[in-house]
């Protein structure tokens, strides 16, 4: 597969202002249920990475998606699985939500 389409939180930000996650873009967060609560973006989709093929139905084809992890590994892996499957506008957030803390909210938790 060519090269998956990146964004920084940087990026991302520059894009889409915080109003409009979950109305133009969908930050899809693939982390597990214990890394949501030691760390979160507000506004993002969750969904483990493990259920999406399951849950791939209640994914908005119409809107791009940002597939965010903690540092950007496995939303790799859900973003190439997604485009795999037809989905036609999806970014991995490179660095995932530890650079989402340097980079946009230091009152994000690292971990």
């Amino acid at each position: 597969m060519p090269g998956v389409p990146e964004l920084t939180p940087t990026e991302f930000c520059a894009r889409w202002s915080a109003a409009e996650r979950g109305k133009s873009v969908v930050l899809l967060d693939v982390r597990e249920h214990d890394e949501l609560e030691a760390a979160a973006v507000n506004d993002a989709l969750h969904i483990p990475m493990r259920e999406i093929p399951g849950r791939i139905e209640e994914l908005d084809r119409t809107l791009p998606l940002v597939v965010m992890c903690h540092s950007g590994g496995r939303s790799r892996r859900v973003t190439e699985f997604l485009l795999s499957n037809g989905f036609l506008n999806v970014f991995n957030l490179r660095g995932g939500i530890d650079a989402w803390s340097t980079e946009i909210d230091p009152q994000v938790p690292r971990y």
